[in-house]
């Protein structure tokens, strides 16, 4: 049974949370890899919304496992709101159907007050970070001074760990001018936190080993997309983690062997939450009528998203970045009734013609996109279930598409509607 990778192939926000849940029927394990509550999928299913930002898809889903690997930074408050709110929707979370690997790194309180407090000192230079404290985790993890859930198990032990971390942050308060945190009253506060988290810990790499062994389907969930990697990624403008798909190796134990497929969620068009480059983006009549029809703002932040044509050359690069086997071209509906559409196929760099995005980001804001032009479609393709139900305009869209990044499309998505899907190629059958 081959155990399949899903990785957003643009700036995030492709789509992937119905893809997932598309591909989580199937699977029998469903992993959070990397990021934390700062990116969030929404779920159509019989015509209830679901919105997760920490949960895996699969945990809606009856009888499947959802596991968050300890590539996660977890916010344990964010993450009992999160289940508390899909009780109320009728959706149990208990130890049966989600684990949470022992090493995985906590968020704080006090890293969600840096977050804003480094963002707000920031002015012009700000990264348009979600401000949830995503990034001082992910520090304190590589500065090796984080909480880590299998540290709620003991309380006494835990003392020391809080005053290591205070130790580093209460020297950061001070030269922000704030007050110093009390180390009595974080640890009260994860002490209160850790009965509704510890039910559901596990050492998460040996779990997904025997699953492996046992021959059930594993899916890899990521979150964001592969062009806020923090390596590469349009640095500084990244999120603090690797989101390319070898994380979701490092980000659950499983060795990369064991990840057979590879599919890469990519948007009919471009979109972009927050700073940072974006050379297709279109300040205009047409980023203004594809944010409207595409519905773009933020499931978590609610930001609008920036919007433009779709960039070919820099999905090549997240092609290769990520490997990518085969991508689930999602939002074509959204391109229906253009007169013309444009796609990227490179960029021009101080009168020289390039093929991939430079990673100075100097560079990056200098670059001028070179554009091959479509003829549009007239007709209708949202709810197409097959190739038969597409104009043939669309489908020569898609098929100069797959040239262009070097990967041909193994799904193609018509609605946010999980059965308005036509699928090439199932990548559980690769």
């Amino acid at each position: 049974m081959a155990n399949v990778v899903v990785v957003g192939s643009q700036w995030g926000d492709e789509g992937k949370g119905k893809i997932v849940d598309w591909l989580s029927e199937r699977a029998d394990v469903v992993v959070r890899y990397q990021g934390g509550h700062n990116a969030g999928h929404t779920l159509v299913i019989d015509g209830k919304v679901y919105k997760l930002s920490l949960l895996p898809s699969g945990v809606v889903r009856p009888g499947k496992l959802g596991v968050i690997g300890n590539g996660v930074v977890i916010d344990p408050w964010a993450l009992c709101d999160e289940i508390g709110r899909l009780d109320e929707q009728g959706v149990v979370i208990n130890a049966d159907n989600l684990r949470i690997a022992e090493n995985a790194t906590l968020i704080l309180p006090l890293h969600r007050e840096l977050d804003a407090l480094r963002e707000a000192a920031a002015g012009a230079g700000k990264i348009g970070t979600t401000k949830r404290g995503i990034g001082p985790a992910y520090e304190d993890k590589v500065g090796r001074r984080a909480i880590r859930v299998m540290d709620l198990q003991n309380l006494d032990s835990l003392k020391a760990k809080v005053e290591r971390i205070l130790t580093h942050h209460n020297a950061l308060r001070r030269g922000l001018n704030e007050p110093e945190i009390s180390a009595d009253e974080l640890h009260g506060q994860l002490a209160e936190v850790a009965p509704k988290i510890l039910p559901f810990m596990e050492t998460v790499w040996l779990l997904l080993d025997g699953m492996r062994r046992a021959g059930k389907r594993i899916l890899f969930e990521g979150a964001q997309g592969t062009l806020l990697d923090i390596d590469h990624g349009t640095y500084p403008f990244v999120t603090s983690s690797n989101t390319v798909a070898a994380q979701a190796a490092t980000g659950t134990g499983i060795g990369p062997s064991a990840l057979n497929y590879v599919l890469g969620i990519t948007k009919a068009y471009t979109t972009r939450v927050g700073m940072g480059p974006f050379p297709t983006e279109q300040l205009n009549d047409v980023g203004t009528m594809l944010g409207e029809r595409g519905h773009e703002f933020g499931t978590v932040t609610g930001r609008q998203r920036r919007c433009g044509w779709f960039d070919a050359a820099l999905v090549r690069q997240t092609v290769k970045t990520s490997g990518i086997d085969g991508i689930a071209l999602t939002k074509l509906d959204i391109l229906d009734g253009f007169d013309e559409l444009k796609v990227c196929v490179g960029y021009m760099l101080d009168g020289n013609r390039i093929d991939h995005l430079p990673a100075a980001q100097g560079a990056q804001a200098r670059v001028e996109p070179i554009y091959e032009t479509f003829e549009g479609w007239t007709q209708s393709t949202a709810g197409a279930r097959s190739w038969a139900d597409l104009p043939a305009q669309s489908i020569k869209y898609i098929r100069r598409v797959e040239e262009l990044i070097e990967a041909p499309v193994a799904m193609v998505s018509t609605s946010p509607e999980r059965d308005d899907t036509i699928l090439v190629h199932d990548p559980f059958e690769d």
